[in-house]
This record gives structure tokens, sequence and C-alpha cells, in this order.
């Protein structure tokens, strides 16, 4: 009974209460500032209600930021990816057979983070030009 219950819990509960968790965190922050603007317009004193909207929005990335962001994970995913591409490989030459695990999951996840590293770097060269100094 308790091994069908683990793997129920882990699989579907777990998820389903983390999701519910970040939801009710974004709908807390967006209730705060509509009260916020709220008392701001009921009260009246001459406050701006569309600085002050704008104000309380939440701080957007500029495109460099962005950018930046994906020069740095591209880099990051690069090398682990290309770290454990040389662990599979090394592990290949020191004689362990291809289908063992020393090999091939280091070669596998190598490979895909490799290629999500690639990815953002490609995005990266491709946008850069598209951004104003």
């Amino acid at each position: 009974m308790t091994a069908t219950l683990v793997p129920i819990f882990v699989c579907v509960v777990l998820p389903v209460a983390v999701v519910a968790i970040i939801a009710a965190t974004k709908m807390n922050n967006d209730n705060k500032r509509s009260k916020v603007l709220i008392k701001a317009i009921e009260s009246n004193c001459g406050i701006d209600a569309d600085k002050l909207a704008e104000a309380l929005q939440k701080p957007k990335k500029t495109a460099r930021e962005i950018l930046n962001n994906r020069l740095l994970l591209g880099c990051i995913f690069s090398f682990v990816g290309l770290a454990l591409c040389i662990v599979g490989i090394v592990s290949l030459c020191m004689g362990t057979e291809f289908s063992a695990d020393p090999v091939t999951v280091p070669l596998v996840f190598g490979g895909a983070s490799l290629a999500v590293g690639l990815s953002y770097l490609v995005v990266y060269l491709v946008t850069r030009k598209q951004i104003k100094d």
C-alpha cells in the first residue's frame, strides 16, 4: 500500500502543490498592488494614479539584461555539456563498455546540455545585432 502511495504523492500531489503555492503568491501580490491603488484613488490626495500604478508594476528586464542572461545560460549549459561529454569519452577510452552507465549517462546528459547551451548562444548571437547600444 505504501509502495504505491509514495510515487503518487511525489508525481501528482507535490507538483500540484508547488503550482498552487506559486499561483497563490502571484495572486496575493496582485491583490496587494490593487489595494494600494484603490486606496490612493479613494483618498484623492493629489497623487497621480497612473504614475503610482506604473511604480507598483513588476520590474521589467531591459533588452541588454535579457541578452546577458542568454549569454550566461548559453555558456553554463555549453561548458557543463562539454564537461559531461569529456567524462563519457574518457570513461569509454578507459575500457568501459559503451552500454555501461559511466559512459552512456554522461554522454546523453552532456549532449542534451550542450544542445541547450549552443541554442542559447545562437539566440544570443542573432539577437545582439538587434539591440541598439
